[in-house]
């Protein structure tokens, strides 16, 4: 075999494994709090308001719970 080729294919072998060193470093790097507004994925995923079952209801329903509890 050609020394030259294989010294040649080895440095580039280097040259993209330093590359893969890097970029893992960056992201370790980069594990932190974001900043700034969150993707519209995560903005449709998390919903405003209360969840269902809270014990503030509107008024309406309030009132139609407390008296199912005063007939029981």
């Amino acid at each position: 075999m050609d020394i030259n080729k294989m010294l040649a294919e080895l440095r580039q072998e280097r040259e993209q494994i330093e590359e893969a060193v890097m970029t893992l470093e960056r992201l370790a790097r980069g594990r932190g709090r974001r900043r700034g507004r969150p993707p519209a994925w995560m903005a449709q995923v998390k919903k405003r308001g209360r969840p269902p079952g809270s014990k503030n209801r509107p008024k309406a329903e309030a009132k139609a719970a407390a008296s199912k509890i005063a007939v029981a």
